[in-house]
């Protein structure tokens, strides 16, 4: 069953919103509570290794020098 959460949501930031839309997701996926929690995680986790600096993502679009000269 889903509820209209639009009337408690206040605004927040890009990071907010997708922590919001995952718990969403994964709270309809799964069967309890806790298996919801594991399950965003997983998910949240996966995400942001996958946007980590160390894995040179970033570098395509930010060069890791600027000369301001």
């Amino acid at each position: 069953m889903k509820t209209n959460r639009s009337a408690n949501r206040i605004d927040t930031t890009p990071l907010g919103e997708l922590m919001a839309t995952v718990s969403e997701f994964a709270f309809e996926y799964s069967a309890d509570t806790r298996e919801a929690y594991d399950l965003a995680r997983l998910i949240l986790v996966e995400l942001l290794n996958g946007a980590s600096v160390e894995r040179g993502i970033t570098d395509r679009h930010f060069p890791g020098t600027v000369l301001l000269h």
